[in-house]
């Protein structure tokens, strides 16, 4: 199979979506080549996680450079990810490949993540009720190794169990782990530490999997620009708008695992976003309709006027 428009087309939407929030990535690619594009299902995996090795490291660079990553934090979440993922390509074998056991696991996450995705927006709620500001500074972060490495550990072994990838969930846990980091860092902070994640799978891809190189290409063709735009976007935009993506993603994420069909999700979540377009431009213009309060120079009384004084 040569290069396909179509595939190139779907990875830019998706390699976008990764870029911007770090997540969804296994989620809305692997499906998306299967049920849209006829690759079958263990061609599709394996290219998907090959053609990650370049689109990740593509996302990560652009956070490095602006200083949006947690190096520290970063190797204290590989120390988990890395071996568990092995662990979990360990217990797929064992389990004999077993569709049924690999569906379990997935119905599993995506029940977390629908739970993950509704905590993100209780805690925008009680953050703007608060006034909580996520202005720490990446490398002012006190990294906490042990929760880390068992963010990682999660991450890692549902990789090697389901061959998707698990940024959607690590998300929320660095989220809740870290509650300071703005959006930007928390995006940056995960697409570095699934670099050697995502190599650890790809390899165990090349040399166990079926690799269609014609779909990895197309992919690496859409998704690698694509990410590139996400992830200057996301390093740069404000949480209230990276923040409202990402808990989006997570959302599609957690439906697309507990088994909504692609369509029926595709209307959902296009529901969901004409919403809350709806909501924000009733709120705008709402904002727009305040009156403003008159400037001090116009509430100040005027000036007694001096007397005159006579000229000698």
């Amino acid at each position: 199979m040569g290069l396909s428009l179509y595939v190139v087309l779907g990875s830019a939407v998706v390699g976008l979506l990764v870029g911007l929030t770090g997540a969804g990535g296994g989620a809305l690619m692997t499906p998306m080549l299967i049920l849209l594009f006829s690759v079958k299902p263990a061609a599709a995996i394996s290219s998907d996680l090959v053609a990650a090795v370049v689109m990740r490291p593509v996302g990560a660079a652009v956070h490095l450079h602006k200083g949006t990553v947690n190096l520290r934090l970063v190797g204290w979440m590989t120390l988990g990810s890395v071996p568990m993922a092995f662990l979990g390509a360990f217990i797929l074998r064992e389990m004999g490949g077993s569709a049924a056991g690999q569906k379990n696991v997935e119905i599993a996450l995506g029940a977390a993540l629908l739970v993950g995705a509704a905590a993100m927006v209780f805690r925008s709620v009680l953050d703007r009720r608060s006034g909580l500001a996520r202005t720490a500074k990446i490398a002012e972060v006190i990294v906490r190794p042990v929760p880390s490495v068992l963010i990682g550990m999660v991450g890692g072994l549902i990789v090697g169990i389901t061959s998707v990838g698990s940024g959607s969930l690590m998300i929320v846990l660095l989220l809740f782990t870290y509650p300071l980091l703005s959006a930007g860092q928390l995006v940056g902070t995960d697409l570095t530490q699934a670099v050697p994640l995502t190599a650890a799978a790809a390899l165990g891809a090349l040399t166990f999997g079926h690799v269609e190189f014609g779909v990895t290409a197309s992919i690496i063709a859409g998704s690698v620009p694509a990410v590139l735009v996400g992830s200057l976007l996301s390093s740069r935009a404000p949480d209230r708008y990276i923040r409202p993506a990402i808990t989006f993603v997570i959302f599609a994420s957690g439906l697309k695992y507990i088994g909504v069909p692609t369509y029926p999700l595709g209307w959902t979540m296009a529901a969901i976003a004409l919403a809350a377009l709806a909501y924000w431009g009733i709120r705008r213009q709402r904002q727009g309709r305040e009156p403003e309060p008159a400037p001090a120079l116009a509430r100040a009384e005027p000036a007694e006027p001096l007397n005159d004084v006579p000229v000698r």
